[in-house]
């Protein structure tokens, strides 16, 4: 009897693992939002096809799994929406496909999670794909003021990532191994920047930049059949690799001395591709069910004023400079001028705006949106 009983508990124990139940598929642009321009091709098209035929492949080898598309014809889906779609339906995970623009010698791939951007070109990809609300009718109540035009704005914003983030970069690395072992693409990396869709979805989440359509080569292999075949073959190669992987260390024994589950390689036959591996070695492995610590998120920023009214404020700066406002717990609306990870160039900064005529201005921390002094934020940004 006891021996049947530890049984039923075993298998118990084993259905309640975790296991992907639904997946979200969300092809970027759509109707009269048509994303980047190529020769002959627009991306809201290009995405399309990827996803359904992405889609379609996941369908097929998993069939107990539910593939939710947030748009599965030309039509304009809201940014807000995509990621509610993939909330309601309580996905596992939620992949969204996109294509880049850029100089026409530009070319490769590459797949974004929620963060802080490092690069001029990574906050450009992000001013370009958030600047679809521009085409929704109440971006401003919708976003809470969010302007995907302006620089600081976009900086202040990626700094709140996803939860998820370890685990967003784990897949983000599988796809790009896979566009370039597979599909031969060029491999231009994991990234990181703040994307309005990624904001607001409540799980591993990816944004993929599947090439370029302004690179004519590009462009005629993402347009046609045997591409995009291509294409969606990596990311779901990526995908079969993530799942398995994962649902394999949720079930894995947990280490006493770490507290960490212990390492499984899911399958031991395979070769040394199918390890994920983090995107840097910064970024530790971390189970499923639990959320990683966020990663810190410290900045230096330029304080201009702190008025009850922004009447003639900005007038004072050029659209380049214009500040942005945090208000304060006092009901004070404060000002500050750039964000920045580096003290000399956030003292440049300071200068500059003292000769604009706030000679009171003053440099200022942050720790995401908490204020921090500025030894503070040395000495955490030396630990990065």
């Amino acid at each position: 009897m006891s021996c049947l009983l530890l049984l039923s508990f075993k298998t118990d124990e084993a259905e309640t693992r975790f296991r992907f139940k639904t997946i979200v598929i969300d092809a970027g642009h759509g109707g009269h939002d048509t994303g980047c321009i190529g020769s002959s091709s627009y991306e809201k098209h290009v995405a399309l096809a990827i996803a359904l035929k992405l889609g379609r492949l996941i369908e097929r080898k998993f069939p107990d799994l539910k593939v939710v598309y947030t748009r599965k014809t030309d039509v304009f889906i809201e940014l807000h929406e995509r990621a509610a779609i993939a909330n309601r339906a309580r996905a596992d995970l939620f992949i969204c496909i996109h294509c880049n623009s850029g100089p026409k010698a530009a070319f490769g791939t590459e797949t974004y999670v929620m963060g802080l951007h490092k690069t001029a070109d990574n906050l450009s990809v992000a001013k370009r794909e958030n600047s679809s609300i521009l085409l929704e009718k109440d971006y401003k109540t919708n976003y809470d003021g969010f302007d995907p035009n302006s620089p600081e704005a976009n900086i202040i914003f990626s700094l709140y990532q996803n939860s998820f983030m370890n685990q967003s970069l784990d897949f983000a690395s599988l796809i790009q191994q896979k566009f370039e072992k597979n599909s031969g693409r060029y491999n231009r990396g994991v990234k990181q920047a703040g994307f309005l869709v990624l904001y607001r979805t409540a799980m591993p989440s990816v944004l993929i930049e599947t090439g370029f359509l302004t690179n004519s080569s590009e462009e005629s292999f993402l347009k046609g059949e045997k591409g995009q075949n291509e294409i969606a073959n990596s990311i779901f190669l990526a995908f079969s690799e993530y799942k398995e992987d994962t649902e394999a260390r949720a079930g894995a024994p947990i280490s006493e001395s770490t507290g960490e589950p212990v390492k499984v390689k899911s399958n031991p036959d395979k070769n040394n591709d199918s390890v994920i591996k983090p995107a840097d070695n910064s970024v530790a492995e971390t189970p499923v069910k639990s959320e990683p610590s966020p990663v810190v998120k410290v900045f230096y920023t330029v304080q201009v004023a702190a008025l009850n009214s922004d009447k003639g404020i900005n007038d004072t700066f050029n659209k380049s400079q214009k500040p942005f406002k945090l208000i304060g717990d006092d009901g004070l609306t404060r000002y500050y001028s750039g964000v920045f990870v580096d003290l000399e160039a956030a003292r440049s900064n300071l200068n500059q705006v003292r000769t604009t005529g706030f000679k009171d201005a003053f440099l200022v921390a942050f720790d995401g949106p908490k204020r921090i002094s500025i030894s503070q934020a040395e000495e955490l940004l030396k630990r990065k």
